[in-house]
C-alpha cells in the first residue's frame, strides 16, 4: 500500500512532528509511505516538496493578506483563521498519481485551497484527514474557545471585528466546505478522544468517518537517560529541581504561561525556599522574554530543533508544566513522560487523556494557577517521583508506540479502500 501524507511543514509545529513520526512508523511497519509538503526543510528522501519556492510564497502571502484585510488590518487574530482560498493542485503530481491513499494533516496557509481539496475527492482516491484541531470542522478557526455555532452552521464569528454578523466571512466559508464534501467521503481521524467528541457535534461533517487515533512517538529515541549527564550537557544546574516549560513560542497566550508565572509566585509566598532549590527552563522561541517574569531563577534555552538536544532537555527536567488552555494531544507531553518526565497541565482537550491524575503526573482545575501551583508543590515535595516516572514511561509504551498507532492507521486506510471499490 503506498500513503502520501500531506502537510503544511516537513518539521516545524506539532502536526508537522506527528506527520513525520507516522510517515516513519508507517515505512517500519512494512508500508510504503511518502510526505509532500510545503516547506521542505531536510534531505530526507521519503519527503517531497511542492518545489516553486516563489509561488508557494506568493500564495502564503495572499491568503494572509485577505485575512488582514477581512480583520480590518488587525493583527491580533491574524494566524488565529485560515479561509483557503489558495493553494496548490497536487493531483498532477507524480508521487499523489501513485499513491493508494491521501492521507492529509495540516494543510492550512496557502497549503490546499477548498478547490485544491474537492480535485483531490474528485480524483476518486480514498482520504484520510487527521485533524489536529478543530479546522476541518468548522468553517476558518483552529480553536472554537467555546463557541458552539460550529454545531449548526458558523456565523458571527468571534474572531472577526464586531463579532461578524449572519452573513459575514465564517457563513461564507461554511458554505464552502460543505459544497467541497457534498457527496464525498473523508476518513477524518482526530488525535484524541476529546477532538474526536467534538468533530461529531459538528455540522459540517455529518455523515462523515471520525473515529480516534493518538500520534506515535519513537520510544527508542525520546527515552530515560543520565539526569546529571543531560544537565552537563545543557550546562544546568544540579542543584536544584527543575520545572520544564516548551512552546514552538512561549508568547503564545494560548500556552498559559501567565498561569505558570503565577503559580510559581503563589508557591514562592508559600514556600520561601522554593524560590532558592527550584528553577525553571523554558524551552521555545521568545523564550529569554519570561526570565525577568518568573521568580525563581530561569533557564532560558530558546528555540530548538535538534531531536538530541530536546531529549536532554527532557531529561534535565524533575516535571514538566503544560498549563495550555486548549490543546488536542499534545506531543510535549508524550515526549515528557517518554522520558519518565512526570506532567502537570490543565483538565482540558486531550491533556486527561495523556495525563493519569496523581498516577503519572496531575491534571488541575482549567485555568486555576493555585491548583497548578498544587500539583508542582505535589510532584516535587509529596509524590513518589520514582513511581511516576516508571507509571509515565509505561503509559507511553502501552498507548502511543509506532508499532501499535501504524497497525490502527493501516486499519482505517484497508476501510478507506474498500469502500471505494464498493462504490466504484
Amino acid at each position: 500500500m503506498r500513503i502520501l501524507i500531506v502537510n503544511t511543514s516537513e518539521q516545524t509545529g506539532g502536526a508537522a512532528v506527528a506527520a513525520n513520526r507516522l510517515k516513519d512508523a508507517l515505512i517500519n511497519s512494512g508500508e510504503k509511505a511518502k510526505m509532500l509538503v510545503r516547506d521542505k526543510e531536510t534531505d530526507d528522501l521519503t519527503v517531497v516538496g511542492l518545489g516553486h519556492s516563489w509561488r508557494q510564497q506568493w500564495r502564503f502571502l495572499w491568503e494572509r493578506w485577505c485575512v488582514f484585510w477581512r480583520l480590518h488590518f488587525g493583527t491580533q487574530q491574524l494566524f488565529q483563521i485560515d479561509i483557503a482560498n489558495t493553494g496548490a493542485d497536487i493531483t498532477r503530481l507524480p508521487e499523489f498519481k501513485e499513491a493508494d491513499i491521501i492521507h492529509l494533516h495540516w494543510i492550512n496557509q496557502g497549503m490546499l485551497s477548498l478547490k485544491s481539496i474537492r480535485n483531490i475527492l474528485d480524483s476518486g482516491k480514498p482520504v484520510v484527514w487527521t485533524m489536529h484541531d478543530m479546522w476541518p470542522a468548522t468553517a476558518i478557526c483552529h480553536l472554537t474557545l467555546g463557541c458552539q455555532n460550529f454545531k449548526s452552521q458558523c456565523h458571527r464569528c468571534k474572531y472577526l471585528p464586531g463579532k461578524g454578523g449572519d452573513n459575514d466571512l465564517s457563513a461564507r466559508v461554511w458554505q464552502r466546505k460543505q459544497a467541497m464534501l457534498r457527496g464525498r467521503n473523508i476518513w477524518f481521524v482526530a488525535c484524541s478522544k476529546w477532538l474526536a467528541g467534538e468533530a461529531k457535534k459538528s455540522g459540517l461533517l455529518k455523515g462523515q468517518s471520525i473515529t480516534n487515533i493518538p500520534n506515535p512517538i519513537d520510544t527508542r529515541v525520546f527515552c530515560r537517560q543520565d539526569k546529571a549527564e543531560a544537565r552537563r550537557r545543557l550546562q544546568l544546574p544540579e542543584d536544584k529541581r527543575l520545572v520544564l516549560f516548551v512552546s514552538q513560542r512561549v508568547t503564545n497566550e494560548n500556552k498559559g504561561m501567565q498561569y505558570l508565572i503565577d503559580a510559581c509566585t503563589t508557591l514562592t509566598a508559600l514556600h520561601p525556599e522554593m524560590a532558592q532549590n527550584t528553577g525553571v527552563v523554558v524551552l521555545g522561541g521568545h523564550a529569554e522574554e519570561m526570565a525577568d517574569l518568573l521568580p525563581w531563577p530561569t533557564y532560558a534555552l530558546g528555540y530548538v530543533n535538534d531531536t538530541r538536544r530536546i531529549v536532554d532537555v527532557y531529561n534535565a527536567a524533575d516535571v514538566f508544566v503544560l498549563p495550555s488552555l486548549s490543546e488536542n494531544l499534545p506531543n510535549t507531553i508524550m515526549e515528557a513522560m517518554a522520558c519518565g518526565v512526570p506532567s502537570i497541565g490543565f483538565n482540558v482537550g486531550g491533556i486527561p487523556e495523556e495525563i493519569d491524575h496523581r498516577q503519572n503526573g496531575y491534571v488541575a482545575k482549567y485555568r486555576d494557577a493555585d491548583d497548578l501551583a498544587a500539583g508542582i508543590r505535589w510532584v516535587l515535595d509529596e509524590a513518589d517521583r520514582d513511581v511516576l516516572s516508571r507509571n509515565a514511561v509505561h503509559k507511553v509504551h502501552s498507548s502511543y508506540s509506532e508499532q501499535s498507532v501504524a497497525l490502527r492507521y493501516t486499519e482505517v486506510y484497508y476501510e478507506a479502500m474498500a469502500h471505494k471499490m464498493l462504490n466504484i
